[in-house]
C-alpha cells in the first residue's frame, strides 16, 4: 500500500461507483460550489459533502487529518480578511474595525474549502493512484499529464525519503540547525544533492521502463466498467443539485 492510500481499501457504496464517475462528480460538484454566491445553497451542499462522506466510511480521524492543512490556511483567512475588508462595522478589536461583510466572507470560503475538498476525499481520495490515472485516461485527460502526476505521487516520497537519508547524515556529522551562514550552507548543499540524486533516480528509472518495453501506454491490472449502479448514482446525485438549486433559486425570487 503507497503512503496516503489507505482510504482506498475500503468497502463502502463511493468504492463500487466506476472511479471515472467519481472523477466527473467531484469536478462537477466543486465547479458547482465555487461558482455559487448564495450562502444557502452552499451550506446545502456542505451537508451534501458530509452525506457522500458518510457513504465513503471515512472516519472523523482521516476527515481532520487531511483537513489540518486547510485549517491554517483558513485561519490567516480569518485574521486579516475580517481586518481588511470594507464593509459595516460589527465590533473594534485593538483599533481594528471588523466588518459584517468580512466576516460573511469568510465563512463563505470556509465552507466552500470544506465543501470542495470533502468532495475529493469521498471521491477521489477512496481510489489509488494508478486507478486515478487509468480513469484519467478513459475520460480523454492528456496523456502526458497522466504520466506527470503518476510519475510525480510515486517519486515524490522517494525524493523525500532521499532528503531524509541526506539529513541524518549531516545529523551524524554534527551538524546542528541554526540562523547562521554555515547552516544556510548546509541546506544549499543538501537541496543540491537532492537535485543531483533525483536526475540520477530519474535517468535509472527511464532505463529500467525502456527495458521492460514501455510504450507510452499506461497500463493497470484494474479492470472497471461502467455499470448500472454508476449511472444511476450519477444521475440521482445530478437531479438532486439541480432541482436543490432550482428550489433555492425560487424561494430568493419569490
Amino acid at each position: 500500500m503507497i503512503e496516503n492510500e489507505e482510504l482506498a481499501f475500503k468497502d463502502s457504496l463511493i468504492h463500487k461507483i466506476n472511479p471515472c464517475i467519481r472523477i466527473l462528480l467531484a469536478v462537477l460538484l466543486s465547479f458547482w460550489v465555487a461558482l455559487s454566491t448564495d450562502f444557502k445553497f452552499i451550506s446545502g451542499c456542505f451537508v451534501l459533502a458530509f452525506v457522500f462522506v458518510f457513504l465513503a466510511s471515512i472516519t472523523p480521524n482521516d476527515i481532520f487529518k487531511r483537513l489540518k492543512p486547510l485549517f491554517v490556511f483558513l485561519l490567516m483567512i480569518w485574521i486579516l480578511l475580517p481586518l481588511t475588508f470594507e464593509g459595516d462595522m460589527v465590533f473594534t478589536v485593538f483599533s481594528f474595525d471588523i466588518s459584517r461583510q468580512g466576516i460573511e466572507y469568510c465563512a463563505m470560503i470556509t465552507i466552500k474549502s470544506i465543501t470542495i475538498i470533502l468532495f475529493f476525499m469521498s471521491f477521489v481520495a477512496t481510489m489509488t493512484i494508478g486507478v486515478m490515472g487509468h480513469a484519467m485516461q478513459k475520460l480523454n485527460v492528456p496523456q502526458k499529464f497522466v504520466f506527470l502526476l503518476l510519475m510525480t505521487y510515486r517519486y515524490i516520497f522517494v525524493i523525500g525519503e532521499e532528503y531524509q537519508k541526506l539529513f541524518r547524515a549531516a545529523k551524524i556529522r554534527g551538524f546542528v540547525s541554526k540562523t547562521n551562514i554555515h547552516s544556510y550552507k548546509t541546506y544549499a548543499y543538501l537541496a543540491g544533492m537532492l537535485f543531483v540524486r533525483a536526475s540520477m533516480r530519474a535517468k535509472r528509472v527511464h532505463q529500467a521502463m525502456i527495458c521492460r518495453g514501455f510504450n507510452g501506454q499506461f497500463h493497470t491490472i484494474d479492470k472497471f466498467s461502467l455499470d448500472k449502479l454508476s449511472i444511476i448514482f450519477f444521475i440521482i446525485v445530478l437531479l438532486f443539485m439541480t432541482i436543490y438549486q432550482w428550489l433555492i433559486v425560487k424561494v430568493l425570487i419569490f
